[in-house]
């Protein structure tokens, strides 16, 4: 897509955006001014009716969960848009201005400090999103983390390093299974005549990893789709900067 447009739909979809955001914070409470029950009703009978102590994933995984599915179709949806505004047409040449070299990697300490950083975010990573249901965390959370990743390996060597352990075509299928599980998950109870997205899966002992039956079964779900999310828009955006000249700082 030429340039001119792109700034063109830039600017009438984000001026119409500022206009309905402005609209929407004119009639918001006062800071910390809570007006509904729900959150203090689902707090009391959270832990009995689902066996989660994380009352957040409770609501986001489960109570509302159908709510939660818009929202991860919402950024795949503004990935999808990311990539095709920023996709490379073939025959269509390319300005160098604004575009930056790739730098040679960083000295041997740094990198060497780098792989245990790595490791430790890798880590971390999975423990936020293994214990959404017990702690504050989850798949988003998790998501996040992991796709610091390879962007930590690209500020301590190059893109090429970046595209070798993000290979696109597997982003977008991770991405597209993350979407496509959660959706169907919240289908499967209707094999047993139960309504959209019931919580189906036996609950498990409070506490355990393995308890709050599909909250932690959509968390993870959403925490792949995350994943691939945030690296694919990292992706892009380099493919659209990086011009693939290597230079030394």
């Amino acid at each position: 897509m030429p340039e001119a447009t792109r700034t063109r739909l830039f600017l009438v979809f984000g001026g119409v955006f500022l206009l309905l955001f402005c609209y929407s914070v004119m009639d918001l409470p006062p800071w910390g001014d809570y007006r509904g029950p729900y959150g203090d009703v689902i707090a009391r009978v959270g832990v009995y009716e689902r066996h989660a102590t994380d009352a957040v994933n409770a609501i986001n995984y489960d109570y509302r969960a159908f709510d939660t599915l818009g929202e991860e179709f919402i950024l795949f949806t503004a990935v999808l848009g990311v990539m095709m505004l920023l996709r490379r047409e073939e025959g269509t040449a390319t300005r160098d201005a604004g575009k930056v070299k790739d730098a040679m990697r960083l000295s041997t300490s740094v990198r060497t400090a780098a792989m245990p950083t790595i490791l430790l975010t890798v880590v971390f990573g999975f423990y936020i999103g293994l214990h959404g249901q017990l702690t504050p965390g989850g798949g988003f959370q998790a998501g996040v983390i992991l796709a610091s990743v390879p962007f930590l390996l690209y500020i301590c060597e190059n893109t090429e390093s970046f595209r070798r352990v993000t290979s696109h075509t597997c982003l977008e299928v991770i991405e597209a299974s993350g979407a496509g599980a959660y959706v169907l998950i919240g289908l499967a109870p209707f094999v047993m005549g139960m309504p959209f997205l019931t919580n189906f899966l036996p609950l498990g002992t409070t506490g355990d990893v393995f308890s709050s039956g599909t909250i932690a079964l959509i968390s993870a779900c959403v925490g792949f789709e995350v994943t691939a999310a945030f690296l694919l828009v990292g992706y892009t955006y380099l493919q659209e900067i990086i011009t693939g000249e290597i230079t030394e700082e």
